[in-house]
């Protein structure tokens, strides 16, 4: 099939679906004359999650157009990116890394034969790499290494020297592979920047680069190994998949910042051409989408649910994660994951001895913790609704105009009030979380956010919360036991705090709100709703 490609054909393959080519003449160029030769390199760090399966889509694309591809397992960059990879488990992370990848490989279909795998310290601690090294250290500055690692190296109060060099060695990498281009995150762009200035002023030829836009994790910031809440492990059992997936931020209408939404994006469209959605036959039966336009279109305009989405790509994630887990059932592979990365299974057993704020991954749950994660934090206020009408660009979400108690009513876009009648919710009281960071939706800033109850199985039962009687629009609501506690200004989107504290809030079953079984009150009373026993709150 390869053979048949024109040039433009194959360069239509390896570009689809990134978010930037640097380079795109002298690739051409190339493909006009022979293949092109790209590599991929991935630090050995924490355990691979579900959205290395983006690289790995690109990765397809690749093969598919020709390419000769070298995945790199960068065990050195692992150790010098702040020690994230402890030099005396170095070697076991490589060989965990290059037996997961290759499964990922392998379930989406991809022939390991036509890949070539090398790991960074067969060739990095060479006399000649090393000599080049300091060669680049001569030239490059304090300030544009670290610049360049910016948004890829680990930032802390006191950086160390292994830091800067990191940026220059994954510079050097493209030359000592021999590659035409390196393919990576957009957030490494400040790395390839720093390769094609200095790589030159050694003699050397200056690359082109491939770089895919960052995919959000399960709460809408970056899908990261290093935060438990935002990603799918890829050895996790289905019963854990369908609990992150349920926790997930996936909001009615809402296509910025999806998790959800960009998995099938970036994923499943590549390597399958289609996507089911499965819905009730009430709902319209199940429905074949072969564009993945067509899926956000009827997500934003809420002709698909997020219930369904979710449970839709459940069933094709777990159709990617079931040969790896079956691959890793194995004694042998079993230990390998255990003498890897043996935090995972000592940190559960850690607890009051844990000392706050330490790192290296072990230990419970300290002081500093226990505070990040107190519902005192949430500025929860009543708040009464002014005017309720349609979104002008989007006819599934709606604006309201609250009284949350301050000069001016605030502005919320939502599109849980899809499922409430517009007469419900005119002039009656409501409960609202107003320290999120304002998000703009389909291009009106939704200043807060309206909390409602809602079934799980049944996504489109919601009903608003209901404050007690006699309440005022402003009053604090907060959880019995927590009532001293100050509200952040505004929570840090980073810390994910909301998404952390919200998996807990509940509706008790005699209809009342409750975080961790502490009731939600205000000074007159409970919080409640009228008829969803048993439901969560979002």
């Amino acid at each position: 099939m390869t053979d048949q490609l024109s040039a433009d054909e194959k360069f239509h393959l390896i570009s689809r679906n990134l978010q930037e080519v640097l380079g795109e003449e002298k690739i051409k160029q190339v493909l006009q004359e022979r293949e092109l030769k790209v590599y991929w390199g991935t630090a050995t760090t924490g355990k691979p999650h579900v959205a290395y399966f983006v690289p790995m889509s690109k990765i397809a694309d690749f093969l598919k157009a020709g390419c000769e591809v070298t995945i790199l397992f960068a065990d050195l960059h692992a150790y010098l990116d702040n020690m994230k990879a402890p030099w005396e488990l170095l070697e076991l992370r490589v060989k965990y890394y290059e037996q997961v990848i290759k499964a990922m490989l392998e379930s989406i279909g991809t022939p390991l034969d036509k890949l070539k795998f090398v790991k960074g310290t067969d060739f990095q601690l060479s006399r000649e790499y090393t000599l080049d090294v300091y060669r680049l250290s001569s030239m490059v500055t304090e300030h544009d290494a670290k610049k360049a690692g910016a948004e890829v190296v680990k930032q802390v109060e006191h950086p160390l020297l292994s830091g800067l060099l990191y940026p220059g060695l994954q510079a050097l990498d493209e030359e000592y592979l021999k590659v035409d281009a390196q393919f990576g995150g957009v957030d490494q762009r400040k790395i390839f920047i720093l390769a094609e200035k200095y790589l030159p002023t050694l003699g050397y030829a200056k690359r082109a680069h491939l770089m895919n836009p960052m995919v959000p994790g399960l709460t809408g910031a970056k899908m990261s190994s290093s935060e438990e809440e935002s990603k799918i492990d890829l050895l996790d059992s289905k019963e854990d998949v369908k609990k992150k997936l349920k926790k997930a931020f996936c909001e009615p209408g809402n296509i910025e910042s999806n998790g959800v939404l960009s998995f099938v994006k970036h994923v499943l469209f590549p390597l399958r051409g289609e996507f089911c959605v499965k819905r009730d036959a009430k709902w319209g039966g199940d429905k074949i989408y072969t564009g993945f336009e067509e899926v956000e279109k009827d997500f934003a305009e809420e002709v698909v649910h997020p219930g369904d989405l979710k449970a839709s790509v459940e069933v094709a994630l777990n159709q990617l994660l079931d040969p790896i887990r079956k691959k890793f059932e194995t004694p042998e592979l079993r230990k390998l994951t255990n003498s890897a990365y043996p935090s995972a299974v000592k940190t559960k057993g850690a607890g009051k001895g844990a000392k706050a704020g330490g790192g290296g991954g072990g230990g419970g749950k300290g002081a500093a913790e226990d505070d990040e994660l107190s519902p005192s934090k949430l500025d929860i206020r009543v708040g009464k609704v002014v005017s309720v009408e349609k979104h002008p660009d989007a006819d599934s979400l709606y604006l309201e105009k609250i009284d949350v108690g301050e000069a001016e009513p605030r502005t919320v876009v939502s599109g849980l009030v899809a499922y409430i009648s517009q007469e419900d919710l005119q002039d009656r009281n409501v409960l609202v979380l107003c320290n999120l960071k304002p998000q703009k939706m389909r291009g009106i800033e939704s200043q807060a956010m309206l909390l409602c109850a809602s079934i799980e199985g049944d996504p489109r039962r919601v009903e608003p919360l209901d404050a007690p009687e006699g309440s005022s629009p402003g009053e604090r609501v907060f959880v019995e036991g927590y009532e001293n506690g100050k509200p952040d200004e505004r929570l840090n989107p980073k810390k994910k705090v909301w998404e952390k504290l919200q998996v807990d809030l509940k509706i008790s079953d005699v209809c009342v709100a409750q975080w961790k079984d502490n009731q939600l009150m205000t000074k007159l009373g409970q919080i409640t709703c009228k008829t969803l026993k048993g439901g969560n709150i979002s």
